[in-house]
């Protein structure tokens, strides 16, 4: 069981300052108040996040290893790239699972396989202490608007314990079921993004085709059954062909691989994923690889 630390509040470490791990961290501390080391593998974005909430009143600091940053930690959160950099802040040299607090718990926010989810709980149970894995959704603006929806996989009691803390930076949090269970779920998500991203590039490139005022066309088909977070948030920008915002093609890439990796396990068919993955592998061939998963466009463009 986490105990309190500073001013009566458990003690906080925060692994990983990317374009999400840095709001998430933040609202931790603006709107939690918790005393928060981090540690990111470029100093400069750990020091660029100290120099942000170092004024907020709680106690805030930077920590030159994973190991370093944990130590007295009651949560640790983490949120890095992909199941190899996972596994190097938790068991790499100074790793963050060796130094972990007896009864703490870790969260993680990486979108990863559920292997290594399940097995990182039974490692971190072996050691001591609790392992959350609790992918999100709503990209950076859900990020930096503390507004994400988080999906936990791993004990119930633990993800009670746990829920305060991570809705400081989420608008929803959902126990999904035991280990695994947030990453599968995570999988489902981006399976229906990639569906859907790619059904709304053709409907807007076939209503340019078409001559028609496609803004307009959006409007009035956002009021019925084709409406979607998608075609409300990325469908005009699609047309304007404005793709900066958010998550990337090559993160995209990454999770739709895990999603088939996952599928030829399962023993699932997902043949449209498997179609819209090599899409943005196109995409990313082309130069596209940081712009948002809505370039998908692009390709029927001509790019």
């Amino acid at each position: 069981m986490p105990t309190e630390g500073h001013m009566g509040k458990p003690r906080v470490a925060f692994l990983g300052l990317g374009v999400m791990g840095f709001p998430m961290a933040g609202h931790l501390v603006s709107k939690g108040g918790y005393s928060t080391t981090v540690y990111n593998r470029t100093r400069s974005k750990a020091e660029a996040w100290i120099g942000q909430h170092g004024a907020s009143g709680a106690q805030v600091q930077w920590a030159s290893s994973p190991a370093e940053a944990v130590s007295g930690a009651d949560y640790v959160f983490s949120c890095v790239g992909d199941d190899p950099d996972l596994r190097q802040i938790a068991l790499g040299a100074n790793g963050a699972f060796p130094a972990m607090k007896k009864g703490a718990v870790f969260v993680d926010h990486t979108t990863t396989s559920a292997n290594i989810a399940r097995e990182l709980a039974k490692t971190a149970h072996t050691m001591g202490f609790e392992f959350l894995d609790a992918p999100v959704s709503g990209g950076q603006a859900g990020a930096v608007n503390g507004a994400l929806t988080v999906m936990v996989g791993g004990d119930a009691i633990v993800f009670e314990q746990a829920k305060p803390l991570i809705s400081h930076f989420a608008k929803a949090v959902t126990h999904m079921g035991p280990s695994g269970a947030g990453q599968l779920t995570k999988m489902v998500n981006q399976i229906c993004i990639a569906g859907l991203v790619e059904a709304l590039s053709e409907g807007i490139h076939f209503g340019q085709a078409a001559g028609l005022d496609v803004e307009r066309v959006i409007d009035v088909i956002a009021k019925g059954a084709a409406q979607s977070w998608q075609m409300e948030n990325r469908g005009k920008t699609m047309v304007a062909d404005q793709f900066g915002f958010g998550f990337a093609v090559d993160w995209m890439r990454k999770d739709l691989r895990i999603c088939q990796e996952e599928a030829a396990r399962n023993n699932a068919d997902i043949p449209v994923t498997r179609i819209v993955a090599g899409y943005y592998d196109e995409i990313s061939r082309h130069g596209g690889g940081r712009w948002d998963t809505s370039s998908l466009i692009r390709r029927l463009r001509g790019f």
